[in-house]
């Protein structure tokens, strides 16, 4: 079956989403900017101009079968998150779900963000969330809408939580190269098994309330760092422990409750629907860009 496809927020996940969608389905890729839909179009898909925060200009996007809030608040503070997360995305859903032609279901993209911190224990989709920062509590709140506001019009929604995305150019070499790296544990997926594990879950018509997409193996960072500076040739990077980074006076709040949570997650369930990895590890994933540091 050929479906319609709209990408809100049509950033980093959402174009290789959409380029792995476009040879089967109807994708309509959705900016802010004409620079973005410029983007989207040299993906290889259609683009168009709108704004969540805006119903009259989502009134451009074509009807969809499958919607994806994929949207960013650009690393803007807990205000301009809940703009986008939460009051974009019951704008979206209202306004999608009152055409005559509505979708069948949302994929919303969320964070691992919103399971706080767990001491480096492992977490799952039975975790409770304890967003522990003002812009992860305004995460779980989407999500909530997400799966409630949907249902109101006979629609489905579904969360997506990503891990720390990674992959080209965003492998971010020099943070552990040079150091210094704190402590905790690493959590990351590919941005191509961010992307695959969306389509999947739209294609194979999995109806989870809520997924985790983290590859197969949490890394504690300093062992990851020691690893990496193996493979690229150089010498490891000095390290640094919790409370000596936390000691450091220009530290914001934020900041600090981001290095204080450490935690585990697991992709169990995502394995157990049937998702194949396209890198099922930091090992396979960080591949290109070490041959290219390498090289250069």
């Amino acid at each position: 079956m050929t479906a319609r496809v709209a990408i809100l927020g049509c950033g980093y996940v959402g174009l290789e989403l959409g380029r792995q969608l476009r040879d089967e389905h109807e994708v309509v890729g959705v900016r802010r900017s004409d620079e973005g839909v410029a983007r989207i179009e040299d993906a290889g898909f259609d683009g168009v101009r709108a704004d969540v925060t805006d119903p009259d200009s989502l009134s451009a996007v074509p009807d969809a079968d499958w919607l994806v809030f994929a949207a960013s608040s650009g690393g803007r503070g807990a205000d301009a998150a809940r703009e986008v997360y939460v009051d974009g995305l019951e704008t979206a859903i209202d306004h999608f779900w009152s055409r005559e032609d509505a979708p069948e279901r949302l994929v919303y993209t969320s964070s691992t963000g919103v399971y706080g911190d767990h001491g480096g224990a492992w977490v799952d989709e039975e975790t409770p969330l304890d967003p522990q920062t003002e812009k992860t509590e305004v995460l779980a709140e989407a999500e909530r809408v997400a799966r409630e506001r949907p249902t109101e019009y006979g629609g489905h929604g579904s969360v997506a939580r990503f891990a720390g995305l990674y992959g080209p150019d965003r492998y971010r070499l020099e943070r552990y190269l040079d150091g210094p790296v704190t402590a905790g544990y690493l959590n990351m997926v590919h941005r191509d098994d961010a992307a695959g594990a969306v389509r999947f879950l739209l294609t194979e018509g999995r109806r989870e309330e809520g997924v985790l997409v983290v590859d197969d193996e949490p890394v504690e960072k300093w062992a990851f760092a020691d690893w990496l500076a193996e493979q690229c040739d150089v010498p490891f990077p000095p390290k640094q422990t919790t409370e000596e980074r936390l000691d450091d006076p220009d530290l914001s709040e934020t900041a600090k409750r981001r290095i204080q949570t450490s935690k585990r997650c697991s992709n169990d369930r995502l394995r157990s629907l049937g998702y194949e990895f396209a890198y099922p590890t930091f090992r396979e994933g960080y591949r290109d860009a070490i041959r290219d540091y390498r090289q250069q």
